[in-house]
């Protein structure tokens, strides 16, 4: 686990406010700077044709499933040993981190270890898989807007911001219930649409409160 030194957001701050402490923060750095980066790459080559619109709208369609699943699977890891070796995820040491104090202003943002090793080999890999260049970085600024998106609103839902619109209460309020009411539901940030299909949206009272939201089931001897 981190040892660094923690910030934590204050209480009914306002949008212009958190917008400057988002900025100082080099995950978010990072991710804008990628995205300005892709898209002019993409503007520079250009060759549009109706297959971008639909790369684009696939891997915005697949978002939902893909929210959950690295949620589910990646982030709430559990440390295993076999044998005399312990594996653990740095993502999911991380994350347990962030649900142990949710209001930590460093532990809400996307490792930088992580964008630094998995963004070259996801841009590598799409750049190989993918036959057309031009498709493959219309994908690679399609996620690269996911990203930025996610980690703006991860930050927005944590900043203690009031949300001004009926779609930010819904998904703060999700999000508040998956830190202090249960870890087993609400496992999306952005959107919700594979809670629904997938039933991990109850109602806040048909589900108990769980004793190990703040640890994720994970003992303090196996961090």
């Amino acid at each position: 686990m981190s040892t660094q030194t923690s910030t934590r957001f204050a209480a009914n701050t306002r949008v212009r406010d958190i917008v400057r402490v988002y900025l100082r923060y080099p995950s978010a750095q990072f991710l804008l700077v990628f995205l300005l980066a892709t898209a002019a790459a993409r503007i520079w080559i250009a060759q549009w044709t109706w297959w971008d619109a639909l790369a684009a709208a696939a891997l915005i369609a697949a978002q939902p499933l893909t929210e959950w699943l690295i949620h589910t699977f990646v982030l709430h890891y559990k440390p295993r040993t076999i044998g005399r070796w312990k594996f653990d995820l740095h993502l999911a040491q991380e994350h347990r981190r962030h649900h142990q104090d949710p209001r930590v202003i460093e532990a809400v943002f996307i490792p930088m270890r992580s964008l630094w090793i998995g963004v070259p080999i996801g841009v590598a890999m799409t750049l190989l898989i993918v036959p057309s260049t031009p498709i493959a970085l219309t994908l690679i600024v399609t996620a690269a807007v996911i990203g930025n998106v996610y980690e703006w609103t991860h930050f927005y839902v944590h900043s203690g911001c009031k949300p001004r619109n009926r779609y930010a209460r819904y998904i703060e309020r999700a999000h508040r219930l998956h830190h202090y009411r249960n870890e087993h539901y609400w496992m999306g940030v952005t959107n919700h649409a594979a809670d629904h299909v997938l039933r991990t949206f109850p109602a806040k009272d048909d589900v108990p409160v769980s004793p190990t939201a703040r640890t994720l089931g994970v003992s303090d001897s196996h961090q």
